[in-house]
């Protein structure tokens, strides 16, 4: 299975592109929807983070706190690190698992936090979603309605837009018009697919 690593900013566009991927049937595995499976009731994931947590991560109905997760571990590197280091391995098992259920020429794995985790050896290709910081903040304060502040914490902890570029195959830039974007993920699709045909016969 040739696998393609879908990454970039908060507000980058990546669920936008993800769909234009998906409008093509081509299997889409998103890794933020995994982690939020992960941590639903009666999932060991949530159990683990209560245990490391404490109490004030879950509701009174035993599902998670996310606000006050999410102060936390953004107040606190350490704290960060600890989810992770519970969350990823688990994320990228289920990401694994997923994979090996499918029978497509590609597919396309959505990890926003592909650099950061240090999993690029996870997949065959790095396609960066791109756009100007200055939009990435006017779309997360329109979607989110997060301050400046909180915007900018997020950002920070990610890596940076050069260096996201730097280490791409493939860039989309999001910025452009929406007939623009499609005809640009059209042509990412065609060459997806001649160089999964292409790595067919070599292993062949």
């Amino acid at each position: 299975m040739f696998k393609v690593g879908l990454t970039g900013g908060i507000g980058c566009g990546k669920t936008t592109v993800s769909k234009h991927f998906t409008g093509m049937n081509v299997p889409v595995i998103d890794a933020d929807d995994i982690a939020h499976w992960l941590v639903e009731i009666g999932q060991p994931a949530l159990l683990e983070i209560g245990k490391a947590f404490g109490d004030k991560t879950l509701n009174p109905d035993g599902s998670l706190n996310r606000q006050y997760l999410r102060e936390l571990v953004f107040s606190d590197p350490h704290q960060k690190q600890k989810l992770e280091a519970i969350l990823h391995p688990l994320i990228f098992a289920a990401i694994q698992e997923k994979i090996d259920r499918l029978d497509s020429p590609y597919c396309i794995i959505s990890i926003p936090l592909l650099f950061e985790t240090h999993r690029t050896h996870f997949v065959d290709r790095i396609l960066v979603i791109d756009c100007p910081i200055e939009l990435q903040i006017e779309r997360v304060k329109s979607r989110d309605s997060l301050d400046d502040l909180r915007i900018q914490s997020i950002i920070g902890s990610q890596v940076n837009r050069e260096y996201r570029l730097k280490h791409a195959d493939d860039v989309i830039d999001t910025t452009e018009t929406s007939t623009r974007l499609a005809e640009q993920v059209k042509k990412l699709h065609n060459l997806y697919l001649s160089i999964s045909a292409s790595l067919g016969q070599t292993r062949s």
